[in-house]
Formats: C-alpha cells, structure tokens, sequence
C-alpha cells in the first residue's frame, strides 16, 4: 500500500527526485535542454517556483515553492494555458470561457476553468504534468512505447528556513560537480546556477528567493550572484590535490568510518540520502509538527518525528526518517 505523500500547508518547499527507468543514461544535451524548457513552460503554468534545479544523464532534481493558491482570473487562465497548448486550443477555450460569461452561465465557466486550475499550486499535478508531456515528447521522437520513469516521484518536504533552504540549493547545483562532469557549477548549463549566470531571469528570480531567506535585503543578482557563489565554494571549492568533485573520498569514507562528521560544505559535495528518503527536513518543531498530522505514516510505537542527521554537522536540521544504510556516501556511489 502507497504511503500518503507528505504535503505542507500554505506555502511549501519541495526537493524532488526522479529518474530513467532502469536508470539509463537516455538524457543527453538536446534532451536536457527538451527538459528545460518543458519543465520552464510548466512552471509558467502551474504558479509553482523553481528555485533551482539539474539534470544529468539518468535523472534530475528540482527544488520546488508550492505557494498558497489563489484565485486565477479568465484573462490569466488564457495566458497561462498558452504556454503549455498549442493557439487553436488557447483560443478555442478562450472562445468557449467569453460565450459562458456573456450568457451569464458563470458556473459553468468556473467548471471549465478548473479543468485547468486544479492542476496548479499542486505538487503531485507539477510532476505528472512535466513527466507525462516529456515521456510523450521522448517516445514520439524515439519511436519507442511505455513509461520513461522509475517508479514514484521522490519528495522531501523541507521547512522554508535559511540554512535548509541553502543547503538544499547547494546540494542541488552542485550535482554536476559531485558527478565529476565539471569543477565548477558555472561551467553546466542544465542546472538552475548556471542557468542563472547565463542571465535567465527565471533562474535568477528562483535563487533570489533562496537567498532572500538568509537576507531580506537580497533582491538583485548583482549581490545574490557574488553571495550565493561563495556559499557554493564554500560547500565545493577544490583545493590542490582534490579529486574532482572538491571532495576527497577517501578521506570522506575515513571520517565516516571513524565516527566523526564531516562539515556541512563537505557533506553536500557527497551523495545525501536524507535530502531524497528523508521525508521531512527542517529544525526539530517543524518535523516534530508533521510528524503529529501524517502519525498514521509512521509506526504505532514511534513517539517522536525528528531525527538527528549522522554523519555531518547540520547546524540544527533534522528529518523524519533514521536512514541506517549509508545516509552520506562520498560523489561517484551510487
């Protein structure tokens, strides 16, 4: 039996996860840059906000702001639908939407518009929307049939707080780097930091928002840029005689066999588990607080929600779930 999806009230913040069934390595440029811009165009749509996001050969990452719905008039109804449909279906619909209101059957046009207006501000509806249409797109082009995806999404809720909301960020653009493909998450175009130094303004609103949780004033990138660059070296920089991937594995492995925890900076250079199967991630109150409304999620002797996270130092963030198996391993383990 599936477990409910733990979902936030109001606002929330999500790290999703998804991958290439069998885990194939099937995206390659042209179709990481398919993905980008169908998982842009969704994002016009939803009213969701991506604060930053990457995609590699097999699988991507997005960290996802699910703001508060609110109400979508029929002029935004029509300018949202057209970047997900074709012209004759914007105008067909839009035809449609202005003969129910002259008519003055104004609930049957409510009906109509939430055909559409269901499938916004909604986690679950932003990743079947982005999934299905690419899924489509890929097996028209490639001439093949059947799911492109293994299994369910991953989601971790994650409290909306300045060092979850930045340690997530860095751990997200700095995928390529922990995949050895690049030294510096400038260099990869199919991440939300490298996007955003290429001047999409999209991308750069996302990483606003994300820094603006350490610092209100933070509303340009002119000063984000240089803020959030140095949060990132900080968490990656390479030093002479490290790997690629900043981070040397096997002193990785020897801090963790000894029992000793690496430094936040260090540990999202490595593979998380806890930001993936965590569940829940945030100080002990929120997770405490969640834990409380989805108890039917979790065993019938378990008293408490939050976690202590081994194996780093995570500066008061914890989540839902123990992970005893490997919950750090060093970049390149899979």
């Amino acid at each position: 039996m599936r477990v409910a999806r733990i979902l936030g009230e109001g606002e929330a913040f999500y790290h999703i996860v998804s991958r290439i069934v069998d885990r194939r390595l099937v995206l390659n440029d042209g179709e990481k840059e398919r993905f980008r811009k169908l998982m842009r165009a969704v994002e016009a749509f939803s009213g969701c906000q991506i604060l930053t996001w990457a995609v590699l050969d097999n699988h991507w990452h997005i960290a996802l702001r699910v703001p508060q719905p609110e109400p979508v008039s029929d002029q935004d109804l029509i300018h949202r639908l057209a970047y997900l449909y074709e012209q004759p279906v914007v105008a067909h619909v839009a035809a449609e939407l202005a003969d129910l209101r002259a008519k003055g059957l104004h609930a049957s046009a409510e009906e109509l518009k939430a055909r559409y207006t269901r499938r916004m501000y909604n986690l679950s509806e932003f990743v079947k929307t982005l999934k299905q249409r690419f899924t489509m797109s890929y097996n028209r082009r490639h001439g093949r049939q059947g799911t492109l995806w293994e299994s369910r999404f991953k989601s971790v809720l994650f409290e909306g707080s300045r060092r979850a909301l930045w340690t997530l960020a860095a751990y997200i653009d700095l995928n390529a780097v922990r995949a050895r493909i690049v030294d510096d998450p400038q260099q990869y175009r199919f991440c939300g930091y490298g996007e955003a130094t290429a001047g999409v303004k999209v991308a750069r609103e996302g990483l606003i928002r994300v820094m603006q949780s350490l610092d209100e004033s933070i509303a340009t990138w002119s000063r984000l840029g240089r803020h959030y660059r140095r949060l990132l070296y900080d968490h990656g920089e390479k030093e002479p005689g490290r790997h690629r991937g900043g981070i040397d594995p096997v002193r990785v492995e020897a801090v963790l066999a000894s029992g000793g925890r690496l430094t936040t900076g260090e540990a999202v250079h490595c593979r998380v588990r806890y930001f993936s199967d965590g569940m829940i991630l945030g100080s002990p109150t929120f997770v405490d607080d969640l834990f409380q409304r989805y108890r039917s999620n979790f065993g019938v002797k378990r008293k408490t929600g939050a976690r202590a996270m081994r194996g780093a130092q995570w500066n008061g963030l914890f989540c839902a779930r123990r992970l005893q198996l490997d919950p750090i391993q060093p970049a390149g383990v899979r």
